[in-house]
């Protein structure tokens, strides 16, 4: 028997009513989960862990950008000093971290480009566990003599360390410093037994009082030794000469084919949604350009960059193959 058409319209309409509302409801789901993303992140405090102790170079740097980034953001971001593991704790963390944007890394070359290099064990791999988020700020290391010591330039130093092979050595803190050492020894056949330090103001002094030969560092404990005249600067190993050595030449006009820049930069837990991610990179690129952060910087010997995540990914894979190259040539084994 066949029903009634005004039957059929009260069977059918309601479930084709439920099925459109079913859409739009699974539709506005949609949108809204999306909108979580970038327009709704972040709804609360921001954490970003560094590795280091409060108030080194690193730190400093961090905090730095938390301070233009809560003001943007609208949220809280505050800075968590994690030392320890020689720098790798703090990764180790982080790493481990839910990937939502709320705990982040503010990591070193030293942790995420050297360490991978020299090390076999690690708890974290810098492009597996993390996606690079943007370089913040850049420095190049400095190669320094004694004030009283004979070399005035690169080619002197060659010359002479090559006379005097037993009476070479250098100063170091970390891999880092120990590699770039290596590296010059290898791009100048020179020779040179590393001799470790606490910190670089200890390898400094070392140098000032010449119980080591040279060392390579970060400019912040030189620059002032070298414009006292305690210690000689002989080169920068960067592309272009530090503003606050002009005097002194980088390596290759020195007639030395190498680099050594250190960096920091901001990082977040594999994983973390693409859209987060992208509007950390703007904000980045945003704070880097900003004149106040600049001079901030400049004042520490450093540049501001603030570059794309991709060129940040580029720059990683390409340092850590340099820092492996250079490791496996000089033959160093590092202490895990």
């Amino acid at each position: 028997m066949s029903l009634p058409v005004l039957y059929l319209k009260e069977i059918i309409m309601p479930k084709a009513t439920m099925m459109l509302t079913l859409g739009f409801t699974l539709l506005a789901g949609a949108t809204a989960q999306a909108q979580t993303g970038a327009t709704a992140y972040p709804n609360r405090a921001v954490k970003i862990v560094v590795g280091f102790a409060a108030g080194g170079g690193t730190d400093i740097v961090a905090r730095l950008v938390a301070q233009k980034l809560q003001e943007s953001l609208g949220q809280n971001v505050f800075i968590e000093n994690r030392p320890g593991g020689n720098g790798q704790l703090a990764p180790d963390i982080v790493s481990k971290s839910a990937p939502d944007g709320y705990t982040l890394l503010f990591g070193a070359s030293g942790q995420m480009a050297v360490t991978p290099a020299v090390y076999q064990k690690l708890p974290y791999q810098p492009l597996k566990d993390f996606v690079p988020i943007s370089m913040m700020s850049s420095y190049p290391l400095i190669m320094v003599v004694s004030g009283n010591h004979p070399a005035k330039n690169v080619s002197e130093f060659v010359t002479w360390a090559k006379a005097n092979p037993d009476k070479v050595n250098y100063g170091s803190t970390s891999p880092a410093f120990v590699l770039t050492s290596e590296m010059f020894k290898l791009k100048t056949g020179t020779a040179g037994q590393a001799i470790p330090f606490k910190s670089n103001n200890e390898s400094v002094t070392s140098v000032i009082s010449d119980q080591v030969t040279y060392v390579i560092a970060e400019p912040p404990p030189l620059v002032p030794q070298v414009a006292s005249g305690k210690a000689r600067a002989l080169a920068v190993a960067s592309d272009t000469r530090l503003p606050e050595l002009p005097d002194v030449p980088t390596m290759k006009e020195s007639g030395v084919d190498m680099k050594s820049v250190l960096w920091l930069g901001l990082f977040a837990p594999a994983g973390t949604p693409a859209e987060i991610v992208k509007k950390l990179e703007a904000e980045c690129q945003r704070i880097a350009q900003m004149p106040d952060f600049k001079q901030k910087l400049r004042s520490l010997s450093t540049d501001a960059i603030g570059s794309s995540s991709a060129e940040f990914v580029k720059l990683i894979e390409a340092e850590i193959k340099m820092w492996s190259d250079v490791q496996r040539q000089a033959n160093v084994k590092f202490e895990q």
